[in-house]
């Protein structure tokens, strides 16, 4: 069998798998309160086609010398001191720009949505400065999403809005809005499988009108053959020794599956951060949203 297919399947595989017991653990810790927490607001990652400022950043940290990634109680060491105006107490966020480590396509036109909503930046973690030199600043890690390393961009923190869910219980029979729509184009570590609980990329942003704190309805066409992933033709509506109709349904013709919904947490120029809400079932890269 060639290399490359036996790649595809394997990869196929490890995000099936992993994406599984990503939704499975996140939905176990269905959010019970009022509003997104601060793990869900600082750890959500963004895609922007805006320039971000690369001049700070980490420099290194404790015990560098077998370490080339830090976590808490490490220390970490940023290239900006009082010679710059930095301050004990001072806070940052550090971000780093990320990509897809196994870039296989899980639907028509994912390549070009990617390229049009721009680079994804991880959130890493928050730092305070606990100690200030001319030229350096030691600083605590007061949040961690991931671990950090010499290189992450460093910016001076930004309160984000917390934006409270609604109470509307989720209809799976839901009209059209007739609102805008998008497709949910990734997920926040590349996967092609999600759920409730879990952050995905969507290419409508601010420039479309979507503003923190809205909500998408995630909804998915029958055989429609948009996706990648292997499928038989027509099972939409027939498969032999399964039985058939008389008429070939295609994806127009049937209802739509409404899947579940998800709250904007971060809104960049043709992107938003969503976090999923609820789900009835997993959701796939590729799946429709539309604003509610």
């Amino acid at each position: 069998m060639d290399k490359k297919i036996i790649y595809r399947i394997l990869s196929f595989g490890l995000s099936v798998g992993l994406g599984m017991a990503m939704c499975e653990a996140r939905a176990s810790a269905q959010q019970h309160g009022k509003a997104p927490t601060d793990a869900d607001l600082y750890c959500s990652a963004l895609a922007t086609d805006q320039a971000i400022p690369k001049d700070m950043y980490i420099i290194s940290g404790e015990n560098s010398i077998y370490k080339n990634s830090f976590q808490p109680p490490d220390f970490v060491y940023i290239n900006r001191g009082s010679e710059t105006g930095v301050k004990i107490g001072d806070q940052f966020e550090v971000i780093r720009p990320v990509r897809d480590p196994m870039p296989n396509l899980w639907f028509k036109w994912q390549a070009q949505l990617n390229r049009a909503m721009g680079t994804t930046y991880q959130d890493i973690g928050r730092l305070r400065v606990a100690h200030v030199q001319g030229k350096t600043s030691t600083a605590e890690m007061t949040l961690n999403c991931d671990m950090m390393q010499r290189g992450d961009i460093v910016l001076p923190f930004a309160p984000r809005l917390a934006p409270p869910f609604h109470a509307v219980k989720f209809d799976p029979f839901a009209a059209p809005s007739g609102k805008k729509t998008a497709m949910i184009v990734n997920t926040k570590n590349f996967g092609m499988l999600t759920g409730r609980g879990t952050t995905v990329f969507i290419n409508l942003g601010s420039a479309q009108g979507v503003q923190v704190g809205d909500y998408f309805r995630v909804f998915r066409y029958q055989g429609n053959r948009s996706e990648y992933a292997y499928q038989l033709d027509h099972t939409a509506y027939k498969v032999y020794g399964f039985g058939s109709t008389p008429v070939a349904y295609t994806w127009n013709d049937l209802p739509r599956q409404v899947l579940g919904e998800g709250i904007v947490l971060r809104a960049g120029p043709n992107s938003s951060t969503v976090m999923l809400t609820d789900s009835r079932e997993e959701i796939w890269a590729g799946d429709y949203v539309e604003l509610e």
